[in-house]
């Protein structure tokens, strides 16, 4: 028997938490995501690059499962089952949880009610939840009335927190955040993604094997870097992937060329990619 016959048969498939096939997706009508393939093993966060209109929350509306976003064509896998036509509440419910960039206001509905529902029924300390990411003083007020940008992100990550989900998808988590609240957005991104171990004693190695939490990040300026773990990245540009490599060389890539340069990958010109092997 050959080494690759040998190789084949005993080999075990990679787990993947999400995986993206061929992913088509059109808005009133108009073709937005063009033929999409992406995945993001679990306890791995994956950075998502790209302009402002480049497709990019489209593409975490559609995983959400969101009305408008209509899926013409591929298939959306997570934890090995097919959710490409499952409402939003049943993909919630299999464990996926989003972090919105301009979530709407709920009058009547007090913050903490909503936090409650979050967690079905778990038993939690909502008030201690809530001073972790300073928010315990906005609680009885409605959902998201009269709060700045910070307060905003803040109270989505209370709402995260109390989810608990398997997989995390943030969208421009540093937008319309002040440096104020930045550090402590991005130390709770961090918390959430890294399975909340904090022990002095435990290196990044042990932290990284017991990681069960998986981040998809999309992000116009790339700040969040300054706070995550990201271990792959690729960029999103006219609704196409390209440019996949690790997230700070991709970064360094659109702060010295710009995202125009991804063009020249999109039409084929190898002068545009990233001087970085793709990583598998």
């Amino acid at each position: 028997m050959c080494i690759t016959m040998f190789w084949s048969i005993w080999a075990k498939p990679e787990k993947k938490m999400l995986e993206i096939r061929d992913l088509h997706v059109s808005v009133k009508g108009t073709p937005v995501l063009k033929g999409i393939d992406l995945h993001v093993r679990p306890g791995e966060t994956f950075i998502l690059f790209g302009p402002n209109g480049s497709g990019k929350t489209t593409l975490l509306m559609t995983l959400m499962g969101f009305a408008g976003y209509e899926v013409t064509q591929g298939q959306i896998i997570y934890k090995g089952t097919d959710i490409t036509n499952a409402p939003m509440y049943e993909r919630a419910r299999l464990g996926i949880g989003m972090s919105f960039q301009r979530p709407p206001t709920i009058h009547g509905l007090p913050t903490g009610k909503l936090v409650e529902l979050c967690g079905r029924g778990r038993n939690m300390d909502i008030e201690d939840m809530a001073r972790k990411v300073h928010f315990d003083h906005f609680l009885k007020r409605d959902v998201n009335a009269g709060f700045s940008g910070g307060e905003i992100k803040r109270s989505e990550l209370l709402q995260l927190m109390a989810q608990k989900p398997d997989l995390l998808l943030f969208d421009e988590p540093e937008s319309g955040v002040d440096l104020e609240n930045m550090a402590l957005v991005g130390k709770t991104v961090r918390f959430l993604l890294d399975g909340m171990p904090d022990r002095c004693c435990a290196t990044l190695a042990q932290r990284e094997k017991v990681r069960s939490t998986s981040g998809l990040i999309i992000t116009h300026t790339g700040h969040i870097l300054e706070y995550v773990n990201a271990h792959r990245g690729q960029v999103m540009y006219q609704g196409k992937l390209c440019c996949e490599a690790r997230p700070r060389e991709i970064l360094d890539h659109i702060a010295t060329h710009g995202y125009q340069e991804c063009l020249r990958c999109l039409t084929g010109d190898m002068v545009g990619k990233i001087a970085e092997a793709p990583l598998k």
